[in-house]
């Protein structure tokens, strides 16, 4: 190659280099100038001094603005107070590519404006951690399957029936005929695992649901393992290891993205076999219990100290801000970001604690868990939890029913800790054909569009299991960010399609 990637510099110590990329920030002091570049691999500074370039080097540095293409010759030096532990001594520097008034500056914006400029917001800082965060989770999950011996199938976008019911689903036009853009990949999964025993899908989901709480996307990818011969303890036992898996492979390999983003690695590296198993009605009973209330007082009063420690260093900030240096003032103003978000997430905790301390006396046996319960249960460990053996009301239809209470069926959740919520759900399919009739017919789905789907009852009908992890939903736990619409590359929200 005719350049070097700023990620390879450790390589090149000592060496001429070329670095080519886009100029993320600038700086200039009595004849040098401290350029920031970024190559989508990394940042690194290459300091351009006037004495020991060019005119026309001189020249370039001096007019390129920020996020100008740019190509840099120098020579690579070790330093560890450096993006990255190096820097480039420049002895040329070429402006490929002016950029006039570029819209994301240094300066705080708000989500809005960032999001209706995402297309250029992915090359920032945030956006660049969580990308790869990403790509790195994305091979951690092919990784496990792989290595276990199972196959990596594609389950169709385009389908004519339905996993859960059409009141969430895209609906269009096929030729003349219904279809829908698919929920899951997991009616094929089955399909597929009773011709390979254990495979998995990885793609895109859709959901029509008219939500715009935090956890909701109405595009999303999922991962849905499906195993022949599976019951549902074996399914939880291959969740579990899964997860930690993920988090193991995180944190050898992400570490750096991790601190970009701020990310506290403690209840990461308390992620560890076994999780705590709770039957949902145990589940039900530890949400109603003296135990949740007491945590949940605990915990207000907790914010509301955190909350008058914040307004308190505000104000002193302030105060001192005047008579601060230059340099002072930047840190002074890049915490006054940190406490107003901050104080932001407590403010609305507090609106939300009460909710939820009347959420856990009113909860009833058979109700489903919202957000804010599983969040409660959550805090009550430090390592993810499986609920499983849910009510069959609020289960899908393909569930296999509970053999010692008809009520129940095999179905289980993995709820990620810090209040993240569901992570993982599925559980242990019915394999009874007239059982899966009269539930379609029960749940007035469209019995031909599921003739080929009954068809895996009869011809060799065995035990089999499998889950559906949300990507974007881990992303949003491993990376420690409120808002799972920044996991994604482009977003797709109720009332947001573009860019």
């Amino acid at each position: 190659m005719s350049w070097t990637y700023i990620e390879d510099l450790h390589r090149h110590e000592g060496e001429s280099v070329t670095l080519k990329g886009w100029l993320y920030n600038k700086r200039d002091s009595k004849g040098l100038f401290f350029l920031i570049l970024r190559d989508g691999t990394g940042l690194c500074q290459c300091v351009v001094n006037e004495e020991q370039v060019a005119p026309e080097a001189w020249a370039a540095a001096g007019a390129a603005t920020q996020e100008s293409a740019l190509e840099v010759d120098g020579v690579v030096v070790r330093d560890e107070r450096q993006v990255g532990g190096y820097e480039v001594q420049a002895t040329a520097v070429r402006l490929l590519s002016p950029a006039d008034d570029y819209p994301i500056t240094p300066k705080e914006h708000g989500i809005e404006f960032l999001m209706n400029h995402r297309h250029l917001w992915l090359r920032s800082r945030r956006p660049w951690a969580l990308m790869r965060l990403r790509n790195r989770v994305v091979m951690a999950i092919h990784h496990f399957f792989q290595e276990r011996g199972f196959l990596q199938l594609d389950a169709p976008i385009l389908t004519g029936n339905a996993v859960e019911g059409t009141t969430t689903l895209f609906a269009l036009d096929y030729f003349g005929e219904p279809a829908y853009l698919t929920q899951s990949g997991q009616l094929y999964g089955e399909a597929m695992a009773m011709a390979f025993g254990r495979i998995y899908t990885f793609g895109p989901t859709f959901r029509a649901e008219k939500s715009k709480t935090r956890r909701h996307l109405t595009e999303f990818w999922m991962i849905e393992p499906e195993m022949a011969f599976y019951d549902l303890d074996m399914n939880m036992d291959l969740a579990e290891d899964f997860i930690v898996h993920i988090v193991q492979d995180v944190l050898q390999h992400a570490r750096e993205e991790l601190a970009v983003l701020g990310r506290d690695l403690a209840p990461l590296e308390r992620v560890r076999k076994p999780f705590p198993r709770l039957t949902y009605s145990e589940a039900v009973d530890l949400l109603r219990s003296d135990a949740t209330r007491q945590m949940l007082d605990e915990r207000m009063e907790a914010l509301r100290q955190e909350q008058a420690a914040l307004e308190h260093e505000r104000a002193e900030n302030r105060a001192a801000y005047d008579r601060a240096k230059k340099w002072k003032k930047r840190q002074i103003d890049a915490r006054e970001i940190e406490i107003n978000q901050r104080l932001e997430e407590i403010e609305e905790m507090l609106r939300n604690l009460p909710q939820w301390q009347e959420s856990a006396r009113t909860f009833t046996w058979g109700d489903d868990f919202g957000g804010s319960d599983e969040t409660v249960l959550t805090w009550h460990f430090d390592r993810p939890i499986i609920v499983h053996r849910y009510p069959a009301a609020v289960k899908a239809f393909y569930m296999k029913r509970d053999p010692e209470d008809d009520r129940l069926a095999l179905g289980m959740d993995v709820l990620a800790p810090e209040g993240y919520g569901e992570i993982i759900g599925g559980g242990e399919r019915a394999t009874d054909l007239a059982f899966l009739e009269a539930q379609v017919r029960e749940h007035g789905l469209p019995r031909e569009a599921f003739e080929w789907y009954f068809d895996l009852r009869r011809y060799g009908s065995v035990p089999h299991s499998g889950f559906g992890l949300g990507l974007e939903r881990t992303l949003t736990w491993l990376a420690g960010i409120k808002h799972l619409r920044e996991t994604i590359p482009f977003p797709r929200m109720l009332g947001r399609l573009t860019p």
